[in-house]
């Protein structure tokens, strides 16, 4: 007995030794700081202090006037150009099934001309001073804007004055209108990214406003009249709804003093138009639901997998920026993609799995939706579901500390990105006023940021991805995409 434990300490103590000998062998073939091979990158990467780029931004000047609007501008030193614009809290979603498209429509016949401007002569005094006019709407917003030179902010100001409060709303023009937005409806159809990501807003908030269109329904453009159109701005371009933001070469004095002069009659909002109250009056729900559209005529599959996600003000929309950044896109277009840092990505690109893959985070009033879309065929799609959902519930299951870090690296270098962008300035602003109430600080969003770990990653997963429904909708040929309750199992357990 003696010489058994003799022999087990004997072997312990050579174990020891044994390790302790690898471990100094390990430590000496680290590369040195000064080794050739990590002189100029590492591949672990490293935290960034973005404090010295921080404090050099503009601040964000905004003034209210007596009629709600909120006038905000950031101005960027030896700028020589401007985007000034007006965002509005109006889209799809404040519509109803019967005038459903009518904000859209807006947004064409605005541009047909007003009590001052002929459509010739709008688009030629735009075009003489070498400036842009543009609009889009959303579900949740609408933005008319202009680019224009610095000296030529007023103007620009007075052309977006008079096309959302003088314009003719003319029954001709509104009728050769409708052939216009059919045509492009048209078009919209066959991008099958925009045909998808429809289908997957109608399944996820079925019966709900978020589950409207854009466009609308075929029947309501071929019968949406000018009364209709009327109502809509009398109710919705109201003047806490609206806020006016400029970019680049700004005086915010100035600006203020031009838009009290050109949107003071705006209206101020009443209790049945105000946006938290039609909110709460129609509530966003969303369903674990499933639809998909055969096209015969293709060979390609274009589906999205979406779970509920956090609405703008919910603290969790910071950490699902950052898991969509980590979760990555990708393209067959571009040569990277093997030796990414995402993992969904090397997997995509190197089995070959699909054409393109994004993910999303899309947030709202009261909800949002974060998932994966990719453009596969019938072949791979199965294939290229697993690999989405595998690294989706994995987020619940494993996360790498260096793979957010490296996501939040990212996320907040694209946000500095759009710093050189007087429109993406302008639209930053509008667009935090209304669903904030207020600009965000870049120094508190990186600030938050760089608050998310491992560990909040895993938490935020487990609220919105671990054993929670989805939504799934899918375009093209559907013909080999997996059944629902596929993919439902796969939200909690981590399978081939």
């Amino acid at each position: 007995m003696r010489a058994l434990t003799g022999l087990l300490q004997q072997r312990r103590e050579a174990g020891a030794l044994a390790w302790r000998a690898f471990a100094s062998l390990s430590a000496a073939a680290q590369p040195a700081p000064s080794s050739p091979f990590t002189r100029f990158a590492s591949p672990a990467p490293a935290a960034i202090d973005h404090t010295p780029l921080l404090s050099t931004l503009p601040d964000t000047k905004i003034t209210t006037l007596a009629n709600g609007i909120r006038v905000a501008s950031e101005s960027t030193p030896f700028a020589e150009t401007t985007t000034v614009g007006a965002w509005i809290n109006s889209g799809s979603r404040f519509e109803t099934d019967e005038n459903n498209g009518v904000a859209h429509f807006l947004e064409h016949i605005l541009f047909k001309g007003t009590k001052r401007r002929t459509v010739k002569e709008l688009e030629v005094e735009v075009e003489d001073m070498g400036g842009q006019l543009n609009a889009y709407t959303g579900r949740e917003q609408t933005c008319y804007y202009a680019k224009v030179l610095g000296k030529d902010i007023g103007r620009g100001i007075d052309i977006l004055s008079d096309i959302l409060l003088n314009s003719n709303l003319d029954e001709r023009a509104i009728n050769r209108e409708r052939d216009v937005i059919l045509r492009e409806m048209e078009e919209v159809n066959k991008q099958m990214s925009e045909l998808v990501f429809d289908h997957l807003h109608a399944t996820a908030f079925q019966d709900n406003p978020l589950g409207r269109t854009i466009l609308g329904p075929v029947e309501n453009i071929k019968s949406i009249n000018r009364n209709q159109l009327v109502e809509y701005i009398k109710t919705h371009y109201r003047g806490p709804r609206v806020v006016i933001a400029a970019a680049g070469a700004v005086d915010h004095e100035q600006l203020v003093q031009l838009v009290s002069k050109a949107f003071g009659s705006v209206p101020d909002e009443e209790p049945a138009s105000n946006v938290h109250q039609l909110i709460q009056k129609e509530p966003s729900f969303f369903t674990g639901s499933y639809v998909h559209d055969p096209l015969p005529d293709t060979t390609e599959c274009s589906f999205a997998v979406a779970f509920k996600g956090a609405s703008w003000s919910d603290p969790d929309s910071i950490p699902l920026m950052v898991m969509q950044t980590m979760m990555g896109g990708w393209d067959k277009n571009v040569s990277s993609g093997r030796h990414a840092s995402n993992q969904l990505t090397q997997t995509v690109s190197t089995e070959g799995l699909a054409d393109a893959f994004m993910a999303f985070n899309t947030n709202y009033h009261d909800t949002g939706l974060f998932g994966v879309y990719g453009v596969t065929d019938r072949e791979r799609c199965q294939a290229f579901a697993s690999a989405i959902m595998s690294e989706m519930t994995k987020l619940c299951y494993e996360v790498d500390g260096l793979e957010v870090l490296r996501a939040k690296n990212q996320l907040k270098a694209s946000m500095l990105f759009f710093q050189d962008s007087t429109h993406q300035v302008a639209e930053s602003i509008g667009r935090e006023l209304l669903v904030y109430g207020r600009r965000l600080p870049k120094a508190e969003l990186f600030a938050r940021i760089d608050a998310v770990d491992a560990e909040t990653v895993r938490a935020v997963a487990n609220r919105f991805i671990y054993d929670q429904d989805m939504a799934i909708a899918a375009a093209g040929d559907t013909s080999a995409m997996p059944d629902y309750d596929w993919f439902r199992k796969r939200s909690y357990t981590m399978r081939s």
